[in-house]
């Protein structure tokens, strides 16, 4: 199932907007061709940080496949508790597309940073959603304009290491975006999603035990 990996990465949303760069360019994961970098501006960087927080696998119980034998992904942006002074309260979810950054917001002044994938250019966007669903090594069933886009796609895939939306799965309003895992964490901190919001699994799996049905997400562009 792995040799699927390449044609599925970037593929478990849709939608549309503009992206911002964490390097000199992008790759396109489909046609492994720099994306084009004009329609992309660079942001401050963040720069207020505070006590790391670990990120070992705890969240993951004994029966899920990540807990055993397998090797938990590790990101290569820490995850960490940071100062925030936005104005969003304790419990939400701020999404940064520009930073490519997830915040969840602790209160009194703090948060946990997550470094995340987003849309790749034409495929951003924002708004507030609230989630209204969760659920473990979920299944994928790719909607119907990605098929309209990628007819060769499956039409269905069994959750599980191999499928691109991970170890956990967090639905967003009616919408057909997720924050989800994935199967390629060296995606993360790039914009190369159709629309989704892409953790590792290991991230997401800690998000997934802190956020609940009915949290408020927050996406900026």
């Amino acid at each position: 199932m792995r040799r699927f990996a390449p044609a599925l990465i970037g593929l478990a949303c849709a939608a549309a907007a503009w992206a911002t760069p964490a390097l000199a360019y992008e790759i396109d994961p489909l046609t492994r061709q720099p994306l084009d970098t004009a329609l992309m501006v660079r942001v401050r960087p963040q720069t207020q940080q505070t006590v790391a927080v670990p990120t070992a696998s705890a969240s993951l119980n004994t029966a899920d496949p990540m807990s055993g034998s397998a090797v938990p992904q590790m990101s290569a942006i820490p995850r960490e508790q940071v100062a925030y002074a936005g104005p969003y309260g304790a419990g939400t979810i701020v999404v940064s597309t520009a930073e490519r950054r997830l915040y969840y917001v602790l209160g009194g002044g703090q948060a946990l940073r997550y470094g995340v994938g987003v849309g790749r250019p034409g495929f951003t966007w924002g708004g507030v959603q609230t989630i209204t669903m969760k659920r473990e090594w979920p299944d994928w069933r790719p909607p119907a304009q990605m098929l309209k886009r990628r007819p060769d796609l499956p039409r269905y895939m069994k959750g599980g290491i191999e499928n691109p939306l991970g170890a956990r799965a967090m639905y967003l309003g009616g919408t057909i975006y997720r924050i989800h895992g994935s199967n390629e964490p060296e995606s993360i901190g790039t914009a190369v999603s159709s629309g989704c919001i892409r953790m590792t699994n290991d991230d997401v799996s800690d998000l997934y035990t802190r956020a609940n049905v009915g949290t408020k997400v927050i996406v900026q562009r």
